[in-house]
């Protein structure tokens, strides 16, 4: 089965290999900045789709099966981000007579509006967030007066955050409702929204399931995902410090009854909302999640090798009772992006590249050398993931990798995850969806505006500051980061 990525960065690489190891061939398709990109050079053929601007190429349709047809490619893989939830892109594949990797275009669209999804959950007895399913025309006063405040309003289509509002007082909510219908309407063309109630300090806890064309469905046990900016992941690990075995048999359960009430096929990812000993589904993301590689270090299980094998007819030989998780699987997601400034994302040409590499070490990389890093796609440039025995030793060995991770010429999060790492809370296992606005409220509010002289002279004092000996003699200071292990280090 002849296979075209229509994606780029990492998950085209990781889609690709996974292709090349079944001994299928492949097709990369790239804008023209991205004409040496990993995943151009990694890719048995190669396609130009267009210029930079994503609707000119990995968004562009037609584009894409134009150069499905051109070069023979019997079927196409989304990865994730750009058309991997959208179901009328599903459709043409189909149509087109190539097989989509992903589920039915029924169930993305299904699963994509938020209302019909919340209604289908309800009748399967999956538990949902107390709330509103109705249309955008009720009364969202006497709604969220029934629910109880603090009330969240959220588009019914699409995700990232757009379209949502928290709403803690009666007298916010109309402006609340109308900016969010304004920013749904623009973001994913339509405006309808829903009311839930607002958890104040929730988890968020994801499933990834499998499933085949026979309706066999499995699931391969939890992600843990609350460390968060905006609503974007940032940290992901497996399995989560907060759930009882009793609890992750009962999550477990009800993921598998989302997945046969939609009548799923390959893979896909359930999210809930954890708090209080209580779970409550969020949504279903119908495509491959950035984070399964977590899974895939405690369960052994290689999710895209069985997504292709789905697409090709192939019967999931998997069963639960054979799926043990082992020890603990951490992923960091590195952003060009300065953590100082607001995270606001970074641009320019990588100058120098060093992966930290050792036992259980994985870096899934979507950047070389001399890469130029543009404004025109998701900050996102690799995942760093690490598997230990134990969660602690596991959180140790990320610090260690992250300390041993050069990336020159864009500003990254490095320093940023190393200091979550470092936290007391993170390592301890105690935090939710709060955690960066609670911890790191500089970060959180905007990033750390100080002028370059004060900068300047905390490096020169942290470098040069020094300690005395019980005999009075001076010695180096333990705490100065020239003693630090890591990467860095002057001369090369």
């Amino acid at each position: 089965m002849k296979t075209l990525v229509a994606n780029r960065g990492e998950i085209a690489c990781r889609i690709l290999r996974a292709c090349q190891e079944l001994g299928l061939p492949t097709v990369a398709v790239h804008s023209e900045p991205d004409a040496d990109a990993p995943h151009v050079l990694l890719a048995d053929e190669a396609v130009n789709i267009g210029e930079a601007a994503p609707g000119e190429s990995y968004l562009n349709v037609t584009k894409i099966l134009a150069a499905a047809e051109d070069t023979g490619a019997e079927a196409i893989h989304p990865g994730y981000g750009f058309l991997s939830e959208n179901g009328a892109f599903a459709t043409a594949v189909e149509k087109a007579g190539l097989v989509f990797i992903g589920p039915t275009p029924e169930t993305i669209r299904g699963m994509g509006d938020k209302v019909a999804a919340k209604a289908a959950m309800e009748a399967a007895k999956v538990p949902v967030i107390p709330g509103h399913t109705g249309a955008a025309e009720g009364d969202f006063n006497i709604l969220a007066e029934q629910i109880g405040y603090p009330v969240m309003v959220k588009a019914a289509a699409g995700g990232g955050g757009k379209g949502l509002r928290i709403v803690r007082q009666s007298e916010n909510l109309t402006a609340a409702v109308e900016a969010a219908q304004n920013e749904a309407r623009s973001a994913f063309g339509d405006d309808t929204v829903l009311l839930e109630k607002y958890l104040e300090h929730p988890r968020h806890i994801e499933v990834q399931i499998l499933a085949d064309n026979d309706g066999h469905v499995i699931h391969l046990y939890e992600r843990e995902c609350s460390i968060q900016r905006r609503h974007q992941k940032i940290i992901e690990e497996s399995p989560s410090p907060a759930l009882t075995p009793e609890l992750r048999e009962r999550m477990g359960a009800a993921a598998v009854r989302v997945a046969q009430a939609t009548a799923y096929r390959n893979a896909g990812t359930v999210e809930f909302l954890y708090q209080d000993g209580e779970f409550y589904f969020l949504e279903m993301n119908t495509r491959l999640q950035v984070e399964h590689g977590v899974t895939e270090l405690i369960t052994g299980v290689d999710i895209v090798k069985w997504q292709l094998r789905i697409a090709m007819g192939e019967r999931l030989t998997l069963v639960q009772e054979d799926i043990h998780p082992r020890g603990h699987a951490i992923e960091t997601r590195l952003y060009a992006e300065d953590p100082a400034r607001g995270f606001l994302p970074s641009t320019g040409t990588i100058q120098k590249l060093v992966e930290p590499t050792g036992p259980n070490v994985r870096n899934d990389l979507g950047i070389a050398t001399e890469q130029e890093i543009t404004s025109h796609y998701d900050p996102l440039l690799a995942k760093l993931l690490v598997w230990d025995a134990t969660r602690i030793e596991a959180v140790r060995k990320m610090e260690w990798a992250l300390g041993n991770y050069v990336v020159l010429g864009v500003a990254t999060n490095i320093p940023f995850l190393i200091e979550v790492m470092h936290h007391e809370a993170y390592r301890k296992g105690d935090f939710d969806t709060r955690f960066i606005d609670l911890y790191f409220q500089d970060y959180a509010l905007g990033g750390l505006e100080l002028p370059v002289e004060v900068l300047l002279a905390a490096a020169l004092y942290g470098a040069t500051q020094t300690s005395r000996l019980e005999g009075g003699e001076a010695a180096p200071d333990p705490h100065s980061p020239w003693k630090r292990e890591g990467a860095w280090r002057l001369g090369g």
